[in-house]
């Protein structure tokens, strides 16, 4: 047992000899570059400017929407003001005559109000006062809203408390419009 021992050990002093030796060979001129560091410089923190404005929906859209808007007000009496509020009051009122579903308004929106634009998302996850909604770069009451749902034929964005903080009536396909609690205009589209 002592002769195998001494014979491991010499072993073991030869191997840790060879790892040690400088006989590997050396990676002279072959050898790459350096890779210069790259510049340290401090970032800048600047406010992002306003995402860019909506683009104007399709005119076969609109001329039909127009065309009911038209008739509607001339059928009831009212004229069309010349910023064209009466006509556009009509125009949701004649178009959101039935119940929305929730699978119908699911998704993502781009969103059109007083002070910008911005986005959100509605998802069919459960949450305070209805469903999952996520606002991205949205100004005023619409920054808070945080869920939403459906109640007859109006869309409800609602705040993270439950709290009402926009109703929107569709005016025709994917498009929704209506008024905040505090009185902003509000269109999603997509």
């Amino acid at each position: 047992m002592t002769n195998w021992t001494r014979t491991g050990a010499v072993l073991l002093t030869l191997l840790l000899a060879a790892g040690c030796s400088r006989s590997m060979p050396t990676f002279g001129s072959s050898d790459p570059a350096p890779l210069t560091p790259a510049p340290r410089q401090r970032v800048a923190a600047r406010q992002l400017p306003p995402p860019p404005p909506p683009a104007a929906p399709a005119m076969s859209e609109n001329s039909a929407f127009e065309n009911e808007t038209d008739v509607t007000a001339s059928e009831t009496g009212q004229n069309a003001s010349s910023d064209g509020q009466a006509g556009q009051e009509t125009q949701v009122a004649s178009v959101s005559s039935g119940p929305i579903s929730r699978n119908s308004v699911l998704g993502a929106y781009k969103v059109t109000t007083t002070g910008g634009n911005c986005q959100i998302i509605l998802s069919l996850t459960k949450w305070t006062g209805g469903y999952r909604a996520a606002s991205r770069g949205c100004p005023g009451a619409v920054a808070d809203v945080s869920a939403w749902d459906v109640a007859g034929n109006q869309v409800v964005l609602k705040d993270s408390g439950g709290s009402n903080v926009a109703n929107l009536s569709s005016t025709g396909g994917s498009r929704y419009e209506g008024q905040t609690k505090s009185g902003q205009q509000i269109s999603l589209y997509r």
